[in-house]
């Protein structure tokens, strides 16, 4: 009908609009003042693409005990050091690789619904995507989680459709192949495994040859292909480098039950970053659908409204992604922001996808009343056509909300790190080396040759003697024991700061002059005294 396809068109523009959204102001900040105070939004955009960023504008994408996590995780700064070839290197063109992905994310998870749903299902999972103010905020970011999604995807659109290949071995092989570019893009990646395994075993269940053929076909691509890396990793002296990604990511972890219990709730609470709505309702319907197939095969009624529904490898692949994610933050007792990209997608698929399944249905659906009501039954359809109405009055307000950030950005971060290069160059100190753990960040906006002071494979003061930097940024505060480790070999004297941020942590970037000491001395790194200003320092900011 004509009046059909006109809406069609209007609601795919509308998609379209805010999609391109995202692309736009691209060298503009994570936006201020919002709900989600992340480490990656001055850290991580230069930290897993500095072996790409360093390749193009010093020539070599190793430097010797800094941070190198490129051994660990390559996939992603090998395509940013394609892409500086045409671009240079530049925060718009790593953060508009990031946006590309974001977009082949909207497009897979379109063809995810479509391969068994209609076309409005799909239409209205890639709306929750692109109205989502948090997904605006991290998909904007060049880091890791865009990537990732893009590989999960595409593995799942293959994993989904394998019943209807000819070669279904070879389709299997290919999905092995593209869980070690998961792998090799973010290590996190293992607890998105057995949704992959899901997906795979739930049609081939009562084909159990078949079945062991195809696991074995997928997880054989996948170890020889992970091997196959390794044995470069270890040809090329690497490993270290390697372990070291897992060392710096190895946080306390909870020694009791009430401990592993508050890391649970800490990761599971934190789906509220997401959205305060659509999540907590993904988790109503999970837990309702549970509910309602327990109770319907303990009494063996017929029909339901969940027939059908936890043997569609979509719904229930979606379920184990997200239970595997938050198994993992509840494992690495540290849980961010940025983690929960891959919590938001999936939740938003189980809602949209439990949603179809209601409007869908003509059975009757038991409510609990309190008081003398008793039990009431109410159709499945209305009850579809009430979280229909509240997914799309969320989706509109979250679009506002997005709104709101694509029409204001802000700029104070790549300021801030242009306005700290440009002091240097006009007051030389020696190296025009800086030492940050916003170094990588600061060279990626600036150029500007950095080391990491927090981590690295090498202790601090020994990487301080052998490249000898002649710049220190610190954020608000100095640590005391970042402070011991440059009294080694230097004193500090405190000459800028650049407001960056709207975290009361990291709203300030201090810059500090390293003055070497006389006749190129050195004191012992065990000398309490250290942790504290010197009679030749002058810094102003705290040191705690």
């Amino acid at each position: 009908m004509p009046s059909k396809r006109l809406a069609y068109t209007l609601w795919i523009i509308l998609i379209a609009l805010f999609a391109a959204a995202h692309a736009w102001h691209l060298r503009a900040d994570f936006p201020n003042f919002s709900p989600w105070q992340d480490w990656s939004k001055y850290t991580d955009e230069g930290w897993y693409g500095n072996a790409a960023i360093r390749a193009h504008l010093f020539h070599n994408w190793y430097v010797p005990g800094d941070f190198n996590p490129a051994p660990a995780v390559p996939v992603w700064p090998f395509l940013e050091w394609v892409l500086f070839f045409i671009t240079g290197v530049t925060p718009q063109a790593a953060r508009a690789l990031a946006v590309a992905f974001f977009f082949l994310n909207l497009v897979l998870s379109y063809k995810l619904f479509r391969e068994r749903g209609p076309r409005w299902v799909g239409l209205l999972a890639v709306t929750l995507l692109v109205t989502s103010p948090f997904l605006y905020c991290f998909s904007r970011l060049a880091i890791l989680e865009p990537l990732l999604m893009a590989l999960t995807l595409a593995a799942m659109n293959l994993a989904i459709r394998l019943p209807r290949f000819q070669y279904k071995e070879g389709v299997a092989a290919l999905i092995g192949l593209i869980f070690t570019g998961m792998l090799l893009t973010k290590t996190t990646a293992v607890f998105l495994l057995p949704a992959l395994a899901w997906i795979i075993i739930l049609p081939f269940w009562d084909r159990k040859r078949k079945l062991l053929r195809l696991l074995v076909a997928a997880g054989g691509a996948a170890v020889i292909s992970f091997s196959l890396w390794m044995l470069l990793v270890v040809s090329y002296d690497l490993f270290a480098d390697y372990k070291y990604l897992f060392f710096v990511n190895a946080y306390e972890k909870p020694h009791d039950l009430y401990g592993h219990l508050m890391s649970f709730w800490w990761s599971f609470h934190g789906g509220l970053w997401v959205d305060l709505v659509l999540v907590p309702l993904a988790g109503l319907l999970i837990l309702a659908a549970l509910l309602t197939r327990i109770r319907i095969r303990a009494r063996n009624w017929r029909p339901n409204w969940t027939a059908g529904l936890w043997r569609d490898p979509l719904f229930s692949g979606s379920v184990v992604a997200v239970a595997g994610y938050i198994v993992f933050m509840t494992y690495q007792n540290h849980p961010q922001p940025r983690y929960f990209v891959v919590v938001g997608f999936f939740s938003f698929f189980v809602v949209v996808r439990v949603t179809a399944q209601l409007l869908y249905q003509e059975t009757r659906i038991g409510l609990f009343h309190m008081g003398r009501i008793g039990m009431r039954r109410i159709g499945a359809r209305k009850i579809g056509l009430g979280v229909l109405a509240i997914v799309l009055v969320t989706a509109t307000f979250n679009g506002i909300w997005t709104l709101r950030y694509v029409f204001h950005p802000e700029y104070t971060w790549v300021t801030a790190a242009q306005n700290l290069t440009h002091y240097i160059d006009e007051h030389p100190n020696g190296n025009r080396l800086l030492v940050s753990i916003s170094g990588d960040e600061i060279t990626l906006i600036s150029h500007l040759p950095t080391l990491c002071d927090d981590f690295g494979t090498m202790d601090l003061p020994a990487k301080l003697d052998i490249y000898q930097p002649g710049w220190y940024a610190a954020w608000n505060d100095l640590d005391p024991g970042t402070l011991q480790d440059l009294h080694v070999h230097y004193s500090l004297e405190q000459v800028a700061g650049f407001p960056a941020f709207d975290d009361p942590d990291r709203n300030v970037l201090y810059l500090f002059k390293l003055h070497p000491l006389p006749n190129g001395q050195s004191r012992t790194d065990e000398d309490p005294r250290l942790r504290d200003a010197l009679p030749e320092d002058k810094i102003d900011i705290p040191i705690e």
